[in-house]
């Protein structure tokens, strides 16, 4: 099977490393928010912070299937950074969180970047890495 794919519906190796590569991203871009604005640097801080986001990469992981394909930028990637920013949004919004413009757009762009971007980095990789026929 390729790499990536799902196996008789258990979650392959790459699934988890993808998943587990997600949330470190997740916990980054939190991190990464946190830090520029002087707060306080805590793991429970960090996880006020990041949950919204978490929990919206959680649900989409889930309903789109991300683990059938997690490399795939387009098919995984993009399912993923929408619903991670969406439902992270929504649930700050719900939450009294804030979600303020800038907020918003820097949210965008970055876990777009980090997100997809990763995918696309690995599938560049497994291109040059496979055999030519």
């Amino acid at each position: 099977m390729p790499a990536g794919s799902a196996r008789s519906g258990r979650w392959s190796r790459a699934a988890g490393f993808a998943l587990a590569g997600d949330a470190a991203l997740v916990l980054l871009f939190a991190g990464l928010g946190r830090s520029s604005h002087a707060r306080e640097a805590t793991l429970l801080g960090l996880l006020e912070t990041a949950w919204p986001f978490l929990l919206g990469l959680l649900i989409t992981w889930v309903s789109a299937r991300i683990s059938q394909h997690p490399l795939a930028p387009v098919r995984s990637g993009v399912p993923v950074w929408i619903g991670t920013v969406g439902i992270g949004l929504l649930l700050r919004a719900i939450t009294g969180a804030g979600t303020a413009l800038p907020f918003v757009l820097v949210s965008i762009g970055t876990l777009a970047l980090l997100l997809v971007g990763w995918r696309l980095i690995a599938a560049l990789i497994l291109r040059l890495r496979a055999p030519r026929a």
